[in-house]
């Protein structure tokens, strides 16, 4: 119940600050569907604090879209991550359909989407921003998350894959391919495998993958940090989402 209620949280905290925009973006519209979602989430959160479990008419499955799979890839990764990385672990948990080619243009489709009416979604998939803050080149990341993990300094990849390693380790799946998949990063930290065939220990892998973090973390950090701050005061609301195309395009921003 404890990760449902977590994930319920997460989503109401999200649906009232997508409310706040929309009303300060006087887009009616959008808030009462917003209001709508954030009522029932309210409603489920409710029930299962209480133990209730109201009656409701048996509906089918809802498809989940390619833009829900990508989002539910990278809660549960936590970091900035490659398609293929999201791809793979939306197969491993969530049995999802996705292919990487088919987030080709998603990106492109949620900062239209933005353009058309900023904030009129609980989230947007968005691209991290480099240091020169433009859009990192296939790494995408959520909007609800702070600029400091949207950003991507000369470590932060390596971090961002150790971060995502843990986030799969702590799954403890025994689905062939969530094993597969913690195999293929295990190879990749030192001290997280033997020279077994076994499968990598989940424990092992965190504590590997912490080990090394512990050595780049510091530094990310302040890396990030300072990125972070430029991109606040020199980018506007979409280019902070989506990065700046040119020098000319955060000069126009910063005009703002």
């Amino acid at each position: 119940m404890g990760d449902r209620l977590d994930e319920l949280e997460r989503r109401i905290d999200e649906l009232r600050a997508a409310v706040r925009r929309a009303m300060r973006a006087r887009d009616g519209g959008t808030a009462r569907s917003l209001r709508a979602d954030l009522r029932s989430a309210e409603r489920a959160w409710d029930a299962l604090v209480s133990g209730e479990h109201p009656q409701a008419k048996q509906e089918p499955p809802r498809l989940v879209t390619v833009r829900e799979q990508v989002h539910q890839g990278l809660r549960l990764l936590g970091a900035t991550a490659q398609p293929r990385l999201i791809v793979a672990v939306s197969d491993a948990f969530f049995g999802g359909t996705l292919r990487s080619d088919r987030l080709t243009s998603l990106r492109r489709d949620e900062e239209r989407s933005f353009r058309s009416s900023p904030f009129g979604r609980p989230y947007y998939l968005c691209a991290a921003l480099t240091d020169r803050l433009s859009a990192a080149r296939g790494l995408l990341t959520l909007s609800t998350w702070p600029l400091e993990r949207r950003v991507v300094g000369p470590l932060s990849p390596r971090v961002d894959f150790l971060n995502c390693a843990i986030a799969v380790a702590k799954q403890r799946s025994d689905d062939e391919r969530a094993v597969r998949l913690l195999v293929r990063m295990a190879r990749n930290i030192p001290g997280a495998t033997d020279s077994g065939l076994a499968p990598p220990d989940p424990a092992r892998v965190v504590a590997a993958a912490r080990a090394e973090l512990a050595v780049h973390v510091e530094r990310d950090t302040r890396d990030r940090a300072e990125l972070a701050r430029r991109a606040a005061v020199q980018l506007g609301d979409t280019a902070r989402l989506f990065g700046a195309a040119t020098l000319s395009t955060i000069t126009k921003e910063k005009a703002k």
